[in-house]
């Protein structure tokens, strides 16, 4: 892991004397969470301070562990893996956790693969730092390239994250298809934001070109047919998450008033985080729409046994807004 991510220890060091920290709490994604122990010792050797590691889950930069750093009394919350997403008002040190592979040579061993020669090139925040290089060399080898300025939840031009591939529709008009540099979890989010493009994936971990087409079909079906069952329904839980960034209990009792309008009842259900196992207790709920993070109906649509669709896709339930609008519009996103 340390081969792959730039954890910036040194810099941390700095930082947390800089600022005269006595008490942090580091906070890491679910798949670095093993560098736990390596990251705590070295700042237990290198600082006068407590240090406490964040055992619950973190999905984004949406998911900021506020509550547990604010009843340690904590003087910094270390957040790795994701770049600022809200404001908060609270002391927070962001490691973005920069990828250190060569993707300058994986895409000289696989460009050849990318038949369209005017590209819109975004990436996941890994290598965000990289995207200059890349379009450099894409332009240097026949292509015409260009990076989207950020909108909404993204912090830098060109950066994408799960819920928030709005820019990819500034320039859509203007290319021919897609790049993508991340993983499988971004390229789709774009693919199922700009269903008219092809969208391709550099992909990091089997060092390739791989393009969305297949898959994005595939989802989208699913989708649709999630969102005739949940048509099906009468009872309905509309699930509002509490994580700083996810909450939104005004949209949440818009929805509900809306749901009534077409004859279905619903409940509003407060939860810190969405899982199979909570909602299997509400055995008398027909299906479920989750305001929280868009991708939690999609990419864990096979854990649920009911329907559970997004908050977007309850505007079709709704009649606000027709499938095909829906997919004009683009399945990723929140309202």
């Amino acid at each position: 892991m340390q081969e792959t991510y730039d954890f910036k220890e040194e810099y941390i060091v700095e930082e947390i004397n800089r600022k005269n920290a006595k008490k942090v709490l580091i906070q890491l994604p679910e798949g670095i969470k093993k560098e736990g122990f390596r990251i705590s010792k070295h700042i237990e050797e290198n600082c006068e301070c407590e240090v406490y590691i964040s055992g619950n889950s973190c999905w984004g930069g949406c998911d900021l562990s506020l509550e547990e750093a604010k009843n340690l009394a904590v003087d910094l919350l270390i957040h790795f893996g994701h770049a600022p997403f809200i404001k908060v008002d609270f002391p927070i040190l962001y490691i973005e956790l920069e990828s250190k592979l060569d993707i300058i040579d994986m895409l000289q061993k696989s460009m050849k693969d990318i038949k369209e020669k005017k590209l819109g090139l975004v990436s996941s925040i890994q290598y965000i730092h990289k995207i200059e290089e890349v379009k450099k060399f894409l332009d240097d080898n026949g292509f015409e390239t260009i990076i989207p300025e950020k909108r909404g939840f993204s912090h830098y031009n060109g950066h994408v994250v799960g819920c928030e591939y709005n820019s990819l529709k500034l320039i859509r008009n203007n290319v021919e298809a897609f790049l993508v540099l991340g993983n499988t979890f971004h390229s789709l989010g774009a693919a199922l934001m700009i269903n008219d493009k092809k969208v391709y994936l550099l992909d990091e971990r089997n060092e390739k070109i791989e393009l969305m087409d297949e898959l994005r079909d595939k989802v989208t079906r699913q989708r649709f047919a999630m969102i005739e069952k949940v048509k099906g329904a009468n009872k309905i839980g509309i699930i509002v998450d509490l994580k700083p960034g996810q909450k939104n209990v005004g949209f949440a009792k818009v929805l509900k008033k809306d749901l009534k309008e077409v004859g279905k009842d619903s409940m509003i259900l407060l939860m810190n985080e969405v899982t199979p196992d909570k909602l299997m207790n509400f055995y008398d709920i027909d299906a479920f729409i989750e305001t929280a993070c868009p991708r939690i109906a999609i990419e864990d649509r096979e854990k649920y046994e009911k329907p559970l669709i997004s908050a977007r896709e309850a505007r079709v339930i709704t009649g606000k807004i027709s499938w095909e609008k829906l997919l004009e519009e683009g399945l990723i996103g929140f309202y």
